[in-house]
């Protein structure tokens, strides 16, 4: 059975207390205990859990300050009179409690005890809170996880119909070769990557299946390349990160060229590392600036944050007229 978070409390607390008590109420001189130290020790207790469940939730965490220190003061007077004019007196008895100590020495063998406890408590509150916090930002990370996946089903679909439909109004023979690429793609998508991670192997069957989708729509106008090398293994990989990289690729040199499209993939495993280059020419002074600043690309950066904190690599650069992505993931295996 999964004990709570307050029982928790209790437990630790009250083995705290015990440890607290023991070491208060040995008397190292005659290497004893004293009864009387039980009743001492449990009023100052008493008074700990009075200022950590009381005072600190009430005043100190709503920020009324000076209300909760005037109130610490009155308190630790209050200690400082009850032990010597009314504990002393019933409990111990003879020459300790005809003698009335200086209210900094009482202070001092009191304030250790109370401030520990009440320090246990506010630490314990630290931690709880930084749990909380932890919670609600997995959930948080989730939920957006959640949104920016949705978020690619239709931006593909949008940029792959309006290709689909110019083939169709001028009745292209690879219009049914288009459709069934479509298909094949969006199972992957609706069905197969349901998951944060998937495993590599059925990643990579689906660029292939994406890339060739793409491809249709050069018609002859350069050449496309796709090489994995050592991409075998139990790798998993978040799904659908590498893709928008790739159609940004096709969309770069289909919007700038008629013809002379170059565009290679590469795909490679290294120590564990997932080694992703993508290469395609463009022209400049072209439409491509505005390519950039679709809904695809700020996706994948904001997937990759969450999903591969300080494990990920990215580099998007320009040289001779090739745009270039170089990507590097640390993989995790199954």
């Amino acid at each position: 059975m999964k004990v709570n978070f307050k029982a928790k409390e209790f437990i630790y607390q009250a083995l705290f207390a015990v440890v607290l008590f023991l070491i208060y109420s040995f008397d190292k001189h005659n290497k004893s205990f004293h009864l009387y130290s039980v009743f001492f020790f449990s009023f100052y207790l008493s008074v700990s859990l009075f200022i950590s469940y009381v005072l600190i939730p009430r005043y100190f965490y709503q920020k009324k300050l000076i209300t909760f220190w005037v109130l610490i003061l009155i308190i630790l007077l209050g200690l400082y009179y009850a032990e010597e004019y009314v504990l002393e007196p019933l409990l111990v008895g003879g020459e300790r409690a005809e003698h009335v100590s200086n209210i900094y020495y009482t202070l001092l063998s009191i304030f250790p005890i109370v401030f520990m406890m009440v320090a246990f408590k506010i630490a314990w509150d630290i931690v709880k809170k930084q749990q909380e916090l932890e919670t609600m930002q997995t959930a948080i990370n989730e939920s957006e996880l959640r949104f920016l996946k949705s978020q690619i089903n239709p931006h593909f679909l949008f940029n792959n119909l309006n290709n689909l439909y110019s083939y169709a109004l001028d009745n292209s023979p690879q219009t049914p070769s288009i459709i069934l690429e479509l298909s094949s793609v969006l199972r992957y998508m609706l069905y197969d990557c349901k998951e944060d991670f998937v495993p590599l192997e059925k990643e990579i069957e689906h660029l292939k299946n994406f890339t060739a989708l793409n491809e249709l729509q050069i018609e002859g106008r350069g050449k496309v390349s796709f090489n994995t090398k050592n991409c075998r293994g139990s790798y998993k990989i978040a799904p659908l990160i590498l893709m928008v990289f790739i159609e940004n690729a096709f969309k770069h040199s289909t919007a700038s060229q008629s013809e002379l499209i170059d565009i290679d993939i590469d795909l490679s495993i290294r120590n564990n590392q997932l080694i992703f280059v993508c290469k395609n020419t463009f022209l400049e002074n072209t439409n491509t600036q505005n390519l950039s600043k679709g809904i695809g690309l700020e996706n994948v950066k904001k997937r990759l944050q969450l999903l591969y904190p300080k494990a990920h690599k990215l580099k998007i650069s320009t040289d001779s007229n090739y745009y270039i992505v170089n990507l590097t993931l640390n993989l995790s295996s199954e």
